[in-house]
């Protein structure tokens, strides 16, 4: 502590929160859970503006939000506009108009501090650092929780104020029970909520309310100094440090938080603080002050700002980046952290004259504010839109039966561009492909004809969602009841995957044995990375050592189905695009040729086809040799529009859209269906 009450360990500890999430985002080895940081951050929120506000109840008996706000506004919302406005101009040059739009939306969102409920919204997977499809306002989810905390707290505050008057009560008794109830079901919602759905709850405020809450309740029972030995400080401190160093290093994106998780670096955060305000500082303690950390904790803010669209930038300049890459752009990002940190964060804070008027700050945060909201409309309007082609104007598939081997130019496309990536269909919107849920049984799930006797199943992962739209279409013109069971990121091969989707095969497997349809149709994804690395001996093994185990649990399970009676029909794995497909069309109209997708399927990772060969009763349909024509220069090119339909919502699914134009040609690829 300096002679002004100023904490030096606190500045040092947010250098350091700020170190593990710099590195996390650059993908240093190693360093996956350095967005533990953020939970420090939540932690010093709550102890620091609990703090401020307790003093100014002690000084002046009451508590004015108009000050408060004004110094909020003072010290956050000048440079987060500046950075908006940087966001703004990065956009424009470098992203598409679908991908601006997206960007507007999530620049409104920043600006009126509800980004993390519109990424909540969209199921936003804070972990995949996919370059192509990330925004670069995506970090304001975090500052989004904090002002919805610092609108409320205070409010709650002199609410507490009241009420400890009235009842002639403590308010740091009234405020304290407060606290207690509020930060338990917090941390009881986010333990469920982030079982249940993992990449929404760890943007969810009420799920880390009690992060906040645990930073303030030590404001409010932690005394200016205490008298702890030495060596109870060292302990404290160099633990406190160990543990945040350790859950960087062991936690991932896989782990649920931050439910029971966030417990180690919050409790780590507390022990620090508490241990700073021991009389004689420990070495530990001493190292927090040491002038780096000084430094970096000054400009954590700014460089919290500058870092992540940086990143974002650099890879739509020049392509996906290498973790040292991103190493190297995290580090330039400092230049213009440390010049809007003097020229606009510091002047803004330390104005005397917005100081004095408390009114005159508000009001210019007023202002910052709308100017982000004017430059989110600017974003959608200057970029502009690509028309959506009507339904009679859009054949899709149809085209190809015609000969037409490579659509080339577009006047307009279906569906909406800007909202392209949604179309998933009826199925997804019915909630009947489990997505981000822990629920390992399908709904009911049943379409067409729903009292007919011929009975058609549909199951798999999101590749088996894809041609729900076609089956669908299927399934009213030929009378069928079409059952449709499929799950995120679960293969219906039988290998150790993990325990929900695990459960959910086994489940859908036992279903379909009690439905004994006529035909199953069965779709995989294959080359997603290394989502499908399956267990062994309780060991997570390599996506290349997995290959054979998922050939074979593939092909049991075809066995099985095949048992019911039913006949089993394989579509093979689609093409993965490379590049931004829907980003590609919009800029490209009357070049589309530049946005085809070169046909690569690798077939070390072909467990479908492999696993379905030779099996009786069991046909192989292979979509690419549909989707991606034989030109006439020679070679197979699968074009990203085909009869003014977008094939692509993403890198590796189809647009339900196109998908339901694709009926006619699954229909002949079908077995006949007869009732059992």
């Amino acid at each position: 502590m300096d002679g002004s009450g100023f904490r030096l360990d606190i500045q040092g500890l947010r250098g350091f929160a700020l170190v593990l999430v710099l590195c996390t985002h650059a993908e240093v080895p190693g360093m996956s859970g350095g967005f533990v940081g953020l939970d420090v951050f939540y932690v010093l929120s709550g102890f620091l503006i609990t703090g401020l506000i307790l003093h100014e109840v002690d000084r002046t008996g009451t508590v004015s939000l108009v000050r408060f706000y004004a110094r909020r506004a003072r010290r956050l919302l000048p440079l987060a506009v500046t950075v908006l406005a940087a966001i703004f101009v990065g956009s424009l040059l470098l992203f598409g108009p679908v991908r601006a739009y997206k960007v507007a939306g999530d620049m409104l969102a920043a600006t009126l501090y509800f980004a993390n409920w519109r990424f909540i919204a969209q199921s936003t997977d804070y972990f995949a650092f996919d370059d192509a499809s990330k925004t670069p306002v995506q970090h304001y989810w975090s500052l989004s929780v904090e002002e919805q905390f610092y609108l409320l707290w205070p409010v709650l505050i002199l609410g507490a104020l009241w009420l400890a008057r009235w009842r002639r009560w403590s308010l740091r008794t009234v405020l304290g029970v407060l606290l207690t109830v509020l930060g338990l079901a917090s941390l009881a919602y986010g333990v469920w909520f982030s079982g249940v759905a993992p990449r929404q709850s760890y943007f969810s405020t009420l799920a880390r309310a009690w992060e906040l809450a645990l930073g303030c309740g030590l404001a409010l029972a932690l005394p200016a100094v205490i008298r702890l030995p030495r060596g109870v400080s060292w302990l404290m401190t160099a633990g406190g440090l160990a543990v945040l160093v350790a859950t960087t290093l062991t936690l991932s994106g896989a782990t649920p938080y931050p439910g029971w998780w966030a417990l180690a670096p919050t409790l780590a955060s507390v022990a620090i603080i508490v241990a700073g305000t021991a009389v004689t500082a420990s070495a530990p303690v001493r190292l927090l002050c040491v002038r780096p950390l000084q430094d970096l904790g000054r400009i954590s803010y700014a460089w919290y700002l500058w870092h992540w669209p940086a990143l974002v930038f650099a890879a739509a300049a020049f392509g996906p980046l290498t973790p040292a890459q991103k190493v190297a752009v995290t580090l330039a990002s400092w230049v213009p952290t440390i010049i809007t940190h003097h020229l606009i964060e510091e002047r803004f804070r330390r104005s005397a004259v917005l100081a004095r008027r408390p009114r005159l700050a508000v009001s210019f945060g007023v202002a910052c504010t709308a100017t982000a909201v004017l430059l989110a409309v600017l974003l959608t309007g200057l970029r502009g839109a690509v028309p959506t082609a009507s339904a009679d104007a859009a054949p899709g598939a149809r085209m190809l039966d015609r000969g037409e081997t490579l659509q080339r130019t577009a006047k307009a496309v279906r569906p909406n561009l800007r909202h392209a990536e949604e179309d998933r269909g009826r199925a997804f919107s019915d909630g009947c492909h489990l997505k981000g849920t822990r629920r390992v049984s399908s709904p009911d799930c049943v379409y067409g004809s729903r009292g007919s006797r011929k009975t058609v199943v549909n199951v798999g992962d999101s590749h088996g969602l894809m041609y729900a739209p076609a089956l669908m279409k299927l399934a009213r013109h030929r009378g069928w009841r079409l059952v449709s069971l499929t799950k995120a990121g679960c293969t219906v091969a039988e290998v150790d995957l993990d325990d929900r989707c695990d459960a959910w095969r086994e489940n859908t497997l036992r279903r379909i044995e009690r439905e004994r349809p006529s035909v199953v149709v069965v779709s995989s994804g294959t080359n997603d990375g290394d989502r499908y690395a399956v267990r062994r001996d309780g060991k997570r093994l390599s996506r290349a050592a997995s290959e054979p185990l998922l050939e074979r649990g593939f092909r049991q399970t075809l066995q099985r189905l095949r048992r019911t009676g039913a006949k089993v029909v394989v579509i093979r794995d689609i093409a993965h695009a490379r590049h931004d497909v829907i980003d590609c069309v919009a800029d490209h109209l009357k070049h589309l040729a530049k946005c085809a997708v070169v046909p690569h399927r690798s077939s070390a990772r072909a467990f479908d086809a492999k696993g379905a060969h030779g099996l009786r009763g069991v046909r192989v349909v292979d979509p690419l040799l549909k989707l991606c024509p034989v030109q006439p220069e020679g070679g197979r090119r699968c074009p990203a529009v085909i009869g003014n339909v977008l094939v692509y919502r993403n890198h590796y699914h189809l647009t339900a859209t196109f998908a339901r134009t694709l009926a006619p040609w699954l229909g002949r690829h079908l077995p006949k269906v007869r009732a059992r």
